[in-house]
């Protein structure tokens, strides 16, 4: 015969499964608190937006934050109010019970001035980061594929246009303009620290402004559910000094460096035979554009949309092992010989 447990210790047993699930990312948080602007790997999702780095993104910061905030405050009252409907005695004997109507009344009342106070600091949050404070510097077009994104600067009157890859560079303190656009299915562009999400739709452009008030590296993310590595889609937005910032620009607008030694002149050769069809070097003779532009790969500090570290080592892996470190994805893997493939990595990683 089953027992029935005592009141108390169903409240217990109720909670419980909510306190072990919620305690380790409670410790985990604390442990690992994530440092602004230099973490390109967040452990938690909530590491992305405790930081706010620029104009775009501060006041979505605060707006989650005070929704958070009213989200717990109703939470906590609902919850006390039950306690108190638990824990007091029970009418008397032959007592009456009221209709309830007050209660309905005064809590629809509060309901709806509590979401129409958050409609309203809502409506004024957008409004503010519609526009810029100040006419964008810079205008980048993003174009997202499966699963990378393509990125172009203009040409100006310092150079011509170019093209990299997963990776956005920005000069610190001034708002630069971004264009997205999607060559395949529906993606979203979203860098926490720095702006919200917009969506990349194919067909259409949509604009975004973002804007870093301190030098850092910021992780973005695709945020639009778009296939099997969807969650290795991400990229990183470097915000420098405008002085680095030029300098940069200056680098990535020179054709692909010449190899010198003679490990690495073979390795031009392996990409010009094995990898030219798909990816473009500037200066040479490899113009594909199913994949990313590969013309300064070696200044980049992670691989394959944020999936792996840039080092030797990962560049070999990926080169022969890419349909199992990202599964359909256009990257193939790719048997080479072992010098064939040790001579490939050398080359890629003099592309600076």
């Amino acid at each position: 015969m089953l027992v029935p447990l005592p009141r108390k210790t169903r409240r217990i047993a109720c909670i419980a499964p909510f306190a072990w699930a919620v305690a380790p990312l409670v410790a985990r948080a604390a442990a690992e608190p994530a440092a602004p602007g230099n973490n390109p790997t967040a452990p938690l999702p909530l590491a992305y937006v405790v930081h706010a780095a620029g104009p775009a993104a501060q006041p979505v910061f605060v707006l989650g934050w005070a929704l958070l905030t009213l989200c717990l405050f109703v939470c906590v009252a609902i919850a006390v109010l039950l306690l108190i409907a638990l824990f007091r005695r029970r009418a008397r004997a032959g007592g009456g019970h009221g209709s309830g109507l007050t209660i309905v009344t005064v809590g629809s009342a509060i309901s709806i001035l509590l979401l129409f106070g958050a409609l309203v600091y809502m409506l004024r949050v957008l409004g503010a980061i519609a526009t810029p404070p100040r006419p964008p510097a810079l205008t980048i077009a993003v174009t997202a594929h499966d699963w990378w994104w393509a990125v172009r600067y203009p040409d100006d009157a310092d150079g011509p246009a170019f093209v990299t890859a997963n990776e956005i560079h920005i000069p610190v303190g001034e708002p630069v303009a971004i264009e997205l656009k999607s060559a395949d299915v529906i993606h979203a562009f979203w860098v926490p620290q720095l702006a919200g999400k917009t969506q990349t739709i194919p067909g259409q452009t949509n604009r975004q402004w973002l804007q870093a008030d301190r030098p850092g590296i910021y992780r973005g993310q695709c945020s639009q559910y778009c296939g099997a590595q969807h969650a290795h889609m991400a990229f990183e937005v470097v915000a420098e000094p405008p002085a680095a910032f030029r300098a940069w620009l200056a680098a990535q607008r020179q054709p692909a460096q010449v190899p010198e030694a003679s490990a690495e002149r073979r390795g031009q050769r392996v990409f010009a035979a094995r990898c030219a069809g798909c990816h473009a070097l500037r200066g040479t003779d490899a113009t594909g554009d199913a994949g990313p532009d590969l013309t300064h790969v070696g200044t980049r500090r992670l691989l394959a949309a944020g999936t792996l570290d840039n080092t030797p080592d990962d560049l070999r892996r990926w080169i022969a092992h890419a349909q199992q470190i990202k599964p359909q994805s256009l990257m193939p893997s790719i048997a080479l010989a072992p010098r064939d493939a040790d001579d490939l990595a050398a080359y890629l990683a003099t592309l600076h």
